[in-house]
């Protein structure tokens, strides 16, 4: 490869130096490259190489590829693409970027309507750095008619968070793996960097590899030591959720700054936000469900430390730079010590000293498995979508499709990035269509995946237990030679926090967790695409065969009612008559239903009337359980149990599928039988519909959709439980 003519080596690290210092606001142009970071730089501007940098977070992988970018443009190179995966890492980029004079403009999913003014800047030459999100490098129209220029016009390729493009990595994302077809395309001496701060040596070498498709040479690969010495790792054993949450709200004054508490779910960090909210702490949630604006609102707020922390699950992840973020508390324990290290890597990159501390859960491994059992299809769903695919007469879109396979829509996207990438499908305007390329299921690979899941799942609960240095630990997960003890973490120097809180602390959470009751919205409008599967409903469901807003005494997903509830569920779980605790809370949420907000007691106009008798609902798994919580109910609310929706034949199986195959399972399955639509007929007013669990609310509006066809004045569902 022909190196840069027109100056030295010397000169070119001066004028690194020089932007670097712009880069860091250093008026006195003191500000040094360290030798790291410049024998990257050189290789992509001097040797014009492929690169990929491993290196722990707050090294300064960003300096790398915008020092690189500024000496590549003024030598009349193109753009610098960055493809980078969460928007809050592009907004940081962005206005990183100004400060050294770099003008870097983006195209993601929240700035649809600049992406024609974005293209027209870069056709005239007007932007150095474009940060794209993964997702657009398979949108047709990017893929067909913006790739192909960008890659003829690239003067750097940047993979951020490249670990991502490894499906060995503990965050795969398929939309990563066409980068293949980008790097492919590049024409000759375009440099090519790829950064991690989470890879061990598995995902590294995978990484490099892919790097090196279309290339001359091999990737330089260049692994830094992982220690962050700014951090102080420890692991705190509290007895349950209350205790932890109890603790947090008494501690979290005395963390350093402010910082982020992780939890595992929606639900919880919407939980612990309202609890310390409630104890006069001032956080935000963040989550996956978080409108774009209010995420970028809480971004900016602990930016500016107008927040003590935001409590918020894995979408904030990679990327968010805060230099001066002084804690990171897990509230529950990742599944992976990798994903563990990358989230703790927030915190620390320019303090002396930050604080991070795990506070395990015991609900933490049922979290694990559920988010385990939605990896790759099996090999029959994927060949039955296929097949359907092979024989639409043109392109399907995932609603479309989705009816016709039996996956929800989110896992059937992920697959079919998968197989467009293997080739056997391609996106296409309108939707999906399959090349007939022939495709292998690779049931080695996805096998060993999901042991390497289980393998660190172990790793996790190791990290928790073992009474060796915690850093060097995690350390020896990323596969860092240089792994040696701490002395900082709390295995090292010794505890930092006790397990002491307060009384009205831990009062207030136990009465914040045992807070029952959550609502059911009912389903009034049908999937689309069931005429397709033969069943002739759609649009809305007309209003006398609704459901009204339901009642559960808790999400699975909670750290509350959840870990109460998951027993009851669990698929060893005996069926058994309801439990009296259980029992009793239900029936206060019926009372906090009936006085509440539309309750049938509270007065509003609108109200339903109150319930007339209580209907349940057939079971082959736990009718026990069923129907002793619609007798309870029956009779502490003096009504009479009329009886059950009961099943035609076979219980339909119900997999975790979407919602037109739920209910292509349900069709015709259920049956009100004639005394309980003679005891319909003659109840003057709204029914109770009891349930053990809801999880799409399918099963809930068919029932209800029966017993209104059968003389019901209105259904009210109850249930134990709704998953999410």
């Amino acid at each position: 490869m022909e190196r840069m003519e027109h100056t030295s080596n010397a000169d070119l690290r001066a004028e690194a130096d020089a932007v670097l210092a712009r880069l860091v606001g250093d008026a006195t142009g003191a500000a040094r490259l360290r030798e790291d970071q410049w024998r990257a730089i050189e290789a992509l501007v001097a040797d014009r190489r492929r690169a990929l940098v491993v290196q722990r977070t707050g090294w300064g992988k960003s300096a790398v590829y915008f020092v690189a970018t500024s000496l590549l443009r003024a030598t009349g190179s193109g753009p610098t693409v960055i493809v980078s995966p969460l928007l809050a890492l592009m907004r940081n980029q962005v206005e990183a970027a100004g400060r050294a004079g770099i003008h870097a403009r983006t195209i993601n999913s929240a700035n649809t309507e600049e992406w024609d003014a974005v293209q027209a800047e870069i056709a005239a030459g007007e932007v150095d750095v474009l940060l794209v999100s993964p997702e657009r490098l398979n949108n047709p129209d990017f893929r067909d008619q913006v790739l192909p220029k960008l890659s003829a016009a690239t003067g750097l390729l940047v993979v951020d968070e490249a670990h991502c493009i490894s499906d060995w990595g503990h965050d795969f994302r398929p939309d990563y793996r066409r980068l293949r077809t980008m790097l492919g395309d590049l024409p000759s001496g375009v440099p090519v960097l790829a950064t991690t701060a989470t890879a061990n040596a598995r995902v590294t070498a995978d990484v490099a590899e892919q790097l090196g498709t279309g290339g001359t040479m091999d990737a330089l690969v260049l692994r830094g030591p992982l220690d962050r010495e700014s951090l102080s790792l420890g692991v705190l054993r509290l007895p349950d959720a209350a205790h932890r949450m109890a603790w947090l709200a008494d501690h979290l004054d005395d963390l350093p700054g402010s910082g982020i508490v992780y939890t595992l779910t929606v639900a919880a960090a919407e939980e612990v936000t309202a609890f310390l909210r409630q104890r006069g702490h001032t956080v935000a949630s963040y989550t996956g469900k978080t409108e774009n604006a209010d995420r970028q609102q809480a971004e900016e707020d602990l930016l500016a430390n107008r927040v003590k922390a935001l409590v918020a699950t894995s979408a904030l992840g990679m990327g968010f730079d805060k230099p001066d973020l002084g804690f990171v508390v897990h509230l529950g324990s990742p599944s992976s010590p990798i994903a563990y290290y990358q989230q703790v890597g927030r915190a620390g990159r320019g303090v002396a000293h930050a604080e991070v501390l795990l506070l395990p859960g015991k609900e933490d491994e049922a979290i694990w498995e559920y988010f385990s059992s939605l990896a790759f299809p099996s090999e029959d769903l994927v060949r039955r979508t296929l097949d359907v695919l092979a024989r639409a007469d043109g392109p399907l879109s995932l609603p479309a499709l989705e009816p016709l396979v039996e996956l929800r829509r989110s896992r059937l996207e992920t697959m079919l990035k998968v197989l467009d990438v293997d080739g056997a499908v391609r996106r296409v305007k309108g939707g999906w269509t399959a090349t007939g390329q022939p495709w292998s299921y690779d049931a080695e690979r996805y096998a060993w995946v999901a042991r390497q899941r289980a393998a660190e799942q172990q790793a996790m609960r190791e990290y928790a237990a073992t009474t060796e240095c915690r850093m060097e630990f995690l350390q020896r997960q990323l596969d860092d030679e240089g792994a040696r003890p701490c002395g900082r973490c709390d295995n090292c120097a010794g505890p930092r926090f006790t397990s002491d809180l307060s009384p009205a602390a831990l009062d207030a959470a136990r009465s914040d967790l045992g807070r029952a009751g959550v609502e059911v919205e009912p389903r009034r409008m049908w999937p689309t695409g069931l005429p397709a599967i033969g069943i002739n409903l759609k649009g809305r469901i007309p209003a006398g065969e609704q459901a009204a807003q339901g009642r559960a005494l808790g999400r699975l997903s909670d750290i509350g009612w959840g870990n109460r509830l998951r027993p009851l569920f669990a698929p060893q779980a005996p069926d058994a008559a309801v439990p009296d605790d259980v029992a009793q809370a239900v029936v206060g949420v019926l009372a906090d239903w009936a006085r509440g907000p539309g309750g049938w007691a509270s007065g509003a106009s609108d109200a339903p009337a109150r319930p007339v008798g209580v209907v349940t609902m057939a079971s082959r798994s736990r009718p026990q359980l069923i129907h002793s919580l619609g007798a309870r109910i029956a009779g502490v609310g003096r009504l009479p149990l009329l009886g059950s929706v009961e099943y035609a034949g076979d219980t339909p199986r119900m997999s975790r599928s979407n919602s037109a195959q739920r209910l292509k399972a349900l069709d015709g399955a259920l049956t009100v039988p004639p005394a309980l639509a003679s005891a319909l007929a003659a109840a003057d007013g709204p029914v109770l519909l009891v349930d053990d669990f809801t999880e799409t609310g399918w099963t809930l509006a068919m029932a209800a959709r029966l017993l209104r066809k059968s003389g019901a004045r209105g259904v009210l569902p109850l249930v134990l439980a709704v998953q999410g």
